[in-house]
C-alpha cells in the first residue's frame, strides 16, 4: 500500500486550522479561562442613569477636630507648598452651612502637586449615608487648580448603588477664612450609574 505524503498547499489548510482552532479563537473568543462576558441583568443592572446632586465639602484645619490634617511637609522652601499632604475625612453636607445635614464624608487625601501654582492632587471617596444612598461611594480623582473659579475632576468608579460610576465634579470655593484656613466647597456632581 502506497502512503499519501500531504502536499505543501494541505499543510498549509492544516496549519492555519490549527492557529484558528487553538491560537486565536480562545484569545478572540467569550470565554478564556479567567476573563469572560457577563450579562449585566446577572447583577440587577437596568438602565443607566444621570444623576447631578450638590453637595458641601468642609475643610477644616483649625481648633481641636481638624477635618483635614497635614502627614507630610515639603522638603523644599516652596510658595506653592509643594509636597504638602493632607488626609480628609471631611463632612459633606446639603447646605453650605456646616450644621446643615450630613449627607456623607469626604475620605482621601490631598497633596500639593505643582511647583508653579498651587495645584492639588486630589483622591477621595465621598461615603454617603444618606437616604438610599446609604453606604455607596463616588470615587474622585484628578487636578484641582485652587485658584480657578471652577475645577473640574473625574468620577472614576464607586460602590453600592453607584457601582460602575463614571462622570465628573466641579468644584467651587464658596468660602475661604485666611485666617483659620479652613474652606468650604461646593461640589456639583454629575454621575452615570445603573
Amino acid at each position: 500500500m502506497a502512503k499519501v505524503l500531504p502536499t505543501s498547499s494541505s499543510l498549509f489548510i492544516i496549519t492555519i486550522s490549527f492557529l484558528i482552532f487553538f491560537v486565536i479563537l480562545p484569545v478572540t473568543g467569550e470565554n478564556n479561562g479567567f476573563i469572560k462576558t457577563v450579562d449585566r441583568k446577572t447583577f440587577g443592572f437596568k438602565k443607566e442613569k444621570l444623576s447631578h446632586f450638590c453637595i458641601y465639602w468642609h475643610d477644616i484645619v483649625s481648633g481641636r477636630s481638624p477635618t483635614s490634617v497635614s502627614v507630610t511637609q515639603p522638603s523644599i522652601n516652596s510658595s506653592t507648598g509643594f509636597g504638602v499632604m493632607n488626609m480628609i475625612d471631611n463632612p459633606l453636607t446639603e447646605g453650605p452651612e456646616l450644621s446643615s445635614k450630613l449627607v456623607g464624608r469626604a475620605q482621601g487625601f490631598y497633596a500639593s502637586a505643582s511647583q508653579q501654582e498651587i495645584g492639588l492632587i486630589m483622591a477621595m471617596n465621598f461615603a454617603f449615608i444618606e437616604g438610599k444612598y446609604n453606604g455607596s461611594t463616588i470615587t474622585v480623582l484628578g487636578r484641582n487648580s485652587v485658584f480657578n473659579k471652577v475645577r473640574e475632576m473625574p468620577v472614576i468608579g464607586g460602590s453600592g448603588l453607584f457601582r460602575f460610576a463614571r462622570g465628573y465634579v466641579q468644584a467651587r470655593t464658596h468660602t475661604f477664612d485666611i485666617n483659620t484656613g479652613d474652606a468650604t466647597v461646593k461640589y456639583d456632581c454629575y454621575v452615570m450609574h445603573y
